[in-house]
C-alpha cells in the first residue's frame, strides 16, 4: 500500500509523453494521472491529426471529451478547461514518423520537458496489411526509442506490448524477452530489416491505380498472415508485437 501511495506523487512536476491516447487504456492513464496527480507539469498527447488545431479538436473529442473524465470535471468545475488546457498539449503526431514528425521549437521543449514515455499506440488489427503493421508495431517503437535518446532528464519508458507473443503454446509459459532473431519455429530466424524490404518490395509489385487498391489491401493482409505462420505466428498482430 505504501509504495502504491508513492505513485502518484512521482508524477508530480513530470513531464509525460503517452501515445495512443485515443485507445481504451490510453485515456484511462491520462485520465488517471491528472485525476490523482494535479501538479503533474504537463501530458504530451500526439494523435493523427493534419495540424495543431485538428489535433486538439480530435484530443478534446476522443479524449477529454469522454465520459471517463466527468469526475475530474465535477473537482475542477469552472476551471476544467483551463486546467486541461496548462496540463494536456495535443500534438499533430505520429510513432509511424522519426520524431513522431514533430519539428523546431516544439520537439525542442518537449524532448527537454518529458521526464516519461509511455508507448501505447499500435495497431491491434489481427489481419492488418504487413505494411502498415510493421510501420506502427515495429517501426513506432524504433522511433519511439530514437525520441527517448534525445530526452536529457528522461527517467522511464513504458513500452506497452503484447501477452500473446508466445502464439499458440500451451502450458506454463515464463516472460522473458526474445532474443534478437528468435522466431517460434525451429529453424528459422527473424530478419526485420529483410521484413521490412520484404513489405515495401511487395507493396510496390502489387501497387495499382484506384480500381486495384481493394486488390492490394488484400494482397499486403495476405503477405503478413504467410509471413507470420511461415515464423510460428498465428497472425500478423502478434508476430509484428514480438520484436
Amino acid at each position: 500500500m505504501e509504495e502504491t501511495s508513492r505513485i502518484p506523487g512521482y508524477f508530480k512536476n513530470k513531464g509525460i509523453l503517452i501515445t495512443g491516447a485515443t485507445g481504451f487504456l490510453g485515456k484511462i492513464l491520462v485520465e488517471k494521472i491528472l485525476r490523482v496527480q494535479p501538479d503533474v507539469k504537463r501530458i504530451y498527447l500526439p494523435v493523427r491529426a493534419p495540424d495543431a488545431a485538428s489535433a486538439k479538436k480530435r484530443v478534446e473529442t476522443e479524449v477529454i471529451g469522454k465520459e471517463l473524465f466527468g469526475l475530474l470535471r465535477e473537482t475542477h468545475g469552472k476551471r476544467f478547461h483551463s486546467f486541461i488546457e496548462e496540463k494536456v498539449v495535443p500534438l499533430a503526431g505520429d510513432i509511424i514518423h522519426e520524431n513522431l514528425g514533430v519539428e523546431g521549437p516544439q520537439l525542442r521543449r518537449m524532448t527537454r520537458e518529458l521526464n516519461v514515455i509511455v508507448n501505447g499506440a499500435a495497431t491491434t488489427n489481427f489481419y492488418e496489411r504487413y505494411d502498415v503493421a510493421l510501420d506502427v508495431n515495429v517501426m513506432g517503437v524504433k522511433h519511439i526509442c530514437q525520441l527517448a535518446k534525445q530526452c536529457p532528464n528522461l527517467e522511464v519508458v513504458l513500452h506497452v506490448s503484447t501477452a500473446y507473443v508466445v502464439g499458440e503454446k500451451q502450458g506454463m509459459i515464463l516472460e522473458r524477452a526474445f532474443k534478437q532473431g528468435e522466431t517460434l519455429r525451429m529453424e528459422t530466424e527473424l530478419d526485420m530489416d529483410a521484413e521490412l524490404r520484404v513489405a515495401r518490395d511487395y507493396q510496390q509489385q502489387v501497387a495499382g491505380d484506384d480500381a486495384e487498391q481493394k486488390n492490394e489491401r488484400k494482397a499486403m493482409k495476405e503477405l503478413g498472415l504467410a509471413r507470420a505462420r511461415e515464423l510460428g505466428w498465428p497472425n500478423t498482430y502478434v508476430f509484428t508485437k514480438h520484436p
